[in-house]
């Protein structure tokens, strides 16, 4: 028995020796440049780690998380009955909702649009032009939307009082909170995605579009036949992406653009961490709400990947 473990042992390093050592060593380089994304990972995502237990702790700053003591499962009872719990999930799921409705195929909608275009020259220019927004700060793209939705000067009001409507204060009324912060990312966004969808339309093979003329299909039934099949594969893992991130909510956007006016529909999860954590400094309570959410968000994409894989018999894994 010992000589068979031995013996299994000895294969281990010898497949080792002989199947990956010579690939590193022909690939020095490539594995060279994974270096920085690894310590990237290892220093930001895995070591902040350590800092969960501090949803299981009365965490005291000054007492470190090691001295500070066991308190269970209490911070995530006094998270789930708070008055802000039911409130901040279901804006969080509601503006999540939003996002996988519009937002999400708005970049498939453009990537087939540019895709048949035929003038290469207004093409890159309508993708250049979309694509553009990614680059600019949130923070400048949240201060045009105040600027342009100003009760007294902004654009929007201009027109609303020279069409002969009272001017609306929109950031102050909750109704108008989602459908102002969708359409903001889907301006943002929308060229920056669809980069994914349109890299997935350059490698459909032409033959098969040629083929469909041939059997007479028009613009559309190729589209319909042709394209979107095309590229289901890759709509499939955005989605399940995308659903991954429906808890998770950018904090940023929303707190400069929410105000305890519109608390009743913008207040999110990542929100309530910010406030509950640095504003006031109730660490294990933000640390058991941020947990919470992650938690979700795990088993979302879990459940929206074999949901696709049964469906589709596409999935991320």
């Amino acid at each position: 028995m010992e000589k068979d473990i031995k013996l299994k042992g000895n294969m281990r390093k010898t497949n080792f020796s002989k199947d990956i050592v010579p690939k590193v060593k022909k690939e020095w380089d490539l594995y060279l440049l994974l270096i920085p994304m690894v310590v990237w990972y290892i220093v930001f995502a895995y070591k902040p780690m350590y800092g969960l237990q501090i949803a299981f702790k009365d965490y005291n700053i000054f007492k470190g998380i090691a001295a500070s003591p066991w308190v269970g499962l209490d911070n995530f009872r006094d998270f789930m009955s708070s008055p802000d719990f039911f409130r901040t999930v279901k804006n969080t799921i509601m503006i999540s909702v939003y996002g996988i409705v519009f937002a999400f195929p708005a970049p498939i909608i453009l990537a087939l649009l540019i895709n048949e275009a035929k003038n290469k020259f207004l093409k890159n220019i309508i993708q250049t032009l979309a694509f553009l927004p990614h680059f600019i700060s949130i923070v400048v793209v949240s201060g045009m939307v105040v600027s342009f939705l100003a009760p007294s000067d902004g654009v929007i009001n201009l027109i609303i009082s020279k069409l002969g409507f009272e001017k609306i204060y929109f950031l102050t009324k909750p109704q108008y909170f989602r459908g102002i912060y969708t359409g903001m990312n889907i301006w943002k966004s929308t060229g920056f995605n669809a980069i994914v969808y349109i890299a997935a339309l350059a490698g459909i093979d032409q033959q098969l579009y040629e083929a469909a003329r041939v059997d007479g299909a028009g613009k559309w039934q190729q589209m319909k036949n042709v394209t979107v099949p095309g590229i289901l594969p890759t709509i499939v893992i955005m989605f399940v992406l995308n659903v991954g991130n429906i808890v998770k909510v950018g904090f940023e956007s929303i707190i400069l653009l929410y105000q305890p006016a519109t608390f009743e529909t913008a207040d999110v999860i990542s929100t309530y961490v910010y406030r509950t954590g640095l504003q006031n400094q109730n660490y294990g309570l933000a640390t058991a709400a941020g947990l919470f959410e992650a938690a979700i968000a795990l088993i979302l994409v879990y459940g929206a990947n074999r949901l696709s894989k049964k469906l589709t018999e596409d999935s991320l894994w």
